[in-house]
């Protein structure tokens, strides 16, 4: 299997796990994949394909909040940091900034770094 698509499945796979790291790569593979997925399935809004867009829009939430709260695990934060993408207009921007950020060396609270893992560890 490619590798961008392992790496876009683990969350999938990981759908509801709260704890631990994710690194800047799992990250980032999720949140571009899904934005490939979305911007196509926009287009049908309108009609019966909204339908569609509703059922990925609402199976998104669960995956997207744990795999975020993961990677602020990573940057040695709170989980409780994903909050701050439910501030208007900056929120969101202050959450993507954040996921920009290296990985904590080491081991930290939430585990060991997830940097050099793959998938199919």
């Amino acid at each position: 299997m490619n590798e961008l698509l392992r790496w876009y499945i683990w969350p999938w796979q990981r759908y509801a796990q709260f704890d631990g790291r994710s690194s800047r790569k799992e990250f980032w593979t999720f949140y571009l994949g899904n934005l490939l997925i979305a911007l196509p399935l926009s287009s049908l809004v309108n009609g019966p394909g909204r339908i569609v867009v509703t059922a990925f829009a609402l199976a998104l939430i669960v995956p997207t909040l744990a795999v975020i709260v993961r990677r602020f695990h990573d940057l040695g934060r709170k989980g409780w940091w994903v909050l701050l993408a439910f501030i208007p207009f900056i929120g969101g921007l202050a959450v993507l900034i954040f996921m920009l950020f290296d990985s904590q060396p080491g081991h930290n609270a939430y585990g060991p770094n997830p940097k050099g893992l793959s998938p199919d560890a």
